[in-house]
């Protein structure tokens, strides 16, 4: 397993700086108009909840654009605004084209396959959303396995790993169809986008097949065997004259 180092000169770029910068204004800007819508309603009792999401009602289908925005209370948006500001930042950071298509197909596609499979009852929430982009970071993380995306995939399994249960049918006020249809979501996006925004990996100079350290164990050539020497006839000839003369010339002389 090899996980990539982001090049320092992309990372630390005025424009990456830029990008998070913006990435966070927008998520700071959505989680604001949550809060906002929440407490008109709360102040001129609107009881805007009634444009949730109903199942299999196609009056209801307005809820795929409105129910998000909507929430029971005070204590249920809170639940939702650290999850939802988190991954939306990640993702419009880290993933800022494949986010420009996952972020309205979670938005849409959660609700449509709740509309499905939701029981017949008003369901609204930013829950499946969110559900959806930590999904998708998580997972994206794994896949793509550079530096970044894998500590943020950790970070967010740490703080919202207990929020798979909410995929559950386990609490019957909790709307887990929208949980379960976010999740679903994220992680096929990821699987589909896995390519997009790939970032620049740092590489090292032992990396690159041409770029070989002195310190780097050189292949030494093969010795020269001069055991199995092909020697032409007339050289041996000339060789058996000479030894033939020097033991003539060692000879004693009377």
């Amino acid at each position: 397993m090899h996980l990539g180092k982001p090049d320092p000169r992309f990372v630390s770029s005025p424009r990456a700086r830029r990008s998070f910068n913006l990435a966070l204004k927008i998520a700071l800007s959505l989680v604001s108009l949550l809060w906002v819508i929440l407490i008109i309603d709360s102040v001129l009792g609107l009881g805007l909840a009634r444009f949730g999401l109903r199942p299999r009602d196609f009056e209801g289908l307005v809820g795929l654009f409105t129910a998000p925005l909507l929430h029971g209370g005070f204590e249920h948006l809170f639940s939702n605004t650290l999850p939802l500001l988190v991954s939306l930042t990640t993702i419009l950071y880290l993933y800022p084209r494949a986010a420009m298509r996952v972020i309205p197909i979670i938005w849409l596609g959660s609700g449509l396959m709740g509309w499905f499979i939701g029981r017949p009852s008003l369901h609204f929430g930013a829950s499946g959303f969110v559900y959806g982009l930590l999904a998708y970071v998580f997972i994206s993380g794994i896949l793509r396995m550079d530096m970044r995306s894998v500590a943020v995939s950790v970070m967010v399994w740490f703080l919202y790993g207990s929020m798979i249960w909410g995929v559950l049918p386990i609490r019957p006020n909790m709307s887990w169809e929208l949980h379960l249809s976010g999740a679903i979501l994220g992680v096929a996006l990821a699987i589909v986008f896995r390519r997009w925004d790939v970032i620049p990996v740092k590489r090292y100079a032992w990396e690159d097949d041409d770029s070989i350290p002195d310190w780097f164990p050189q292949r030494e050539a093969p010795l020269e065997d001069t055991a199995h020497e092909v020697t032409e006839p007339a050289e041996i000839e000339s060789r058996l004259e000479l030894e033939s003369r020097r033991q003539n010339d060692n000879k004693p002389r009377d």
